[in-house]
């Protein structure tokens, strides 16, 4: 058996750089295959990449018409490629981050959430689907829980290594833990409590568990009015229905893990609720005479 091709220094360097700083495994990957995509296009080494490279490469992908999130994403891996790997943190303004159009989330109602999770497929997809809105939970957190990760007694999910490599409590309600014993009657997960189909030693993947959600969506005839729904609309939902229900803002913003409450102040601006009850100035003026 042949032996496998050596990696190059600057790559390995580049591995070694990402993974001193945390990054995971998928954002690393990320990262090698943008800088390989430059070094195609322009044509260059690795290491003979400039700044000004990179702004050819970056106004490449978008006269190719790539979104503002893709584009930044090639700009953020070509930034620390030749900031911290390169060393070369000179001219680094030519390698814009552009600024993304805020558009509001897309928000379900408590009746298409309940339709969603009934149309899912199977019971694994009902139960995943309901742990996914019942605790707020990012579509990765809800693959990655473990069995071990329910604590009954204090009625909490341990999300393990959320975003930004953070641990979190998240809530357990006494509805979604009955849902959750129910699974683990039917099917006694032993490590995963969502266990891929290839076997019980690997969880599910957050693209399969999207996957079968879209499936859900479009058995359940829900109407999109244009709205973009995706598996994380259900955090989004999650976070505006608890805001309708009174809840204070600083509490939702430690159930979803924000660590910033700016980030969690988005949903003031997608609850009906809040904005019906609130009083216009107008209705507290003085009453006007007017002329006949």
């Amino acid at each position: 058996m042949a032996d496998a091709p050596p990696i190059h220094p600057l790559r390995q360097r580049m591995i070694e750089d990402m993974t001193l700083r945390g990054l995971n495994s998928a954002s690393q990957k990320t990262y090698l295959r943008a800088v390989r995509a430059c070094c195609t296009h322009t044509g260059r080494k690795p290491a003979e990449l400039t700044a000004e490279d990179a702004r050819s490469f970056l106004l490449h992908l978008q006269r190719q018409g790539l979104s503002i999130g893709s584009i930044n994403s090639h700009a953020t891996s070509l930034r620390f490629f030749m900031r911290v790997t390169l060393g070369a943190s000179a001219d680094m303004d030519r390698v814009p981050i552009l600024k993304e159009r805020r558009a509001l989330p897309a928000i379900l109602t408590p009746a298409e959430v309940a339709r969603i999770i009934a149309a899912a497929p199977g019971l694994k997809y009902r139960t995943a689907i309901s742990v996914t809105y019942g605790a707020g939970l990012r579509a990765s957190e809800t693959a990655s829980l473990k069995v071990c990760h329910i604590d009954s007694s204090a009625m909490t999910l341990s999300i393990e290594q959320g975003k930004g490599r953070k641990d979190r409590k998240a809530k357990l309600s006494p509805q979604l833990l009955a849902t959750l014993r129910a699974w683990w009657m039917a099917e006694r997960p032993k490590l995963w409590l969502f266990p891929s189909r290839s076997g019980i030693l690997n969880p599910i993947s957050p693209r399969q568990l999207s996957r079968q959600f879209m499936h859900a969506v479009d058995a359940a005839d829900i109407d999109k009015r244009g709205r973009r729904i995706t598996l994380h609309t259900l955090r989004h939902s999650f976070a505006t229905h608890l805001l309708d229900a009174g809840v204070d803002i600083r509490v939702i913003q430690v159930m979803l893990g924000h660590a910033k409450l700016e980030t969690t102040s988005i949903y003031t601006q997608v609850s009906p609720k809040l904005m019906q009850a609130a009083q216009s100035p107008y209705d507290s003026l003085p009453s006007i005479d007017t002329p006949p």
